[in-house]
């Protein structure tokens, strides 16, 4: 009944950094999946797999698997480097642009 408790990426259709704030707390299988022999589906006894609770910190999140005897694994996420472009896409349509269009 191990879970983790992560801080979600940004999923590839997404630009921004909406809903990447909160922190999640999330079980471990405790079963292997198995597939169904009659319509080929894959299945598990496992409850607890379905399971997923946000916090707004991560402090909330392991105050909560503490309250609940819940062993927990923390994984902090990466930090993010500026993505910023000093000559970016804006820089084409600026008022005091000196070379002609082109392109």
């Amino acid at each position: 009944m191990l879970a983790r408790i992560y801080q979600p990426a940004k999923t590839a259709m997404q630009s921004g950094q909406a809903k990447t704030h909160q922190w999640t707390l999330e079980f471990a299988p405790e079963q292997a999946k198995r597939i169904d022999p009659l319509m080929g589906w894959t299945g598990s006894g496992d409850m607890r797999g379905q399971v997923r609770l946000s916090f707004d910190s991560k402090e909330a999140a392991m105050e909560y698997a503490e309250r609940h005897g819940i062993p927990a694994q923390v994984f902090d996420p990466k930090p993010r480097r500026a993505n910023v472009r000093p000559k970016g896409y804006g820089s084409n349509f600026a008022y005091d642009r000196r070379g002609a269009w082109t392109h």
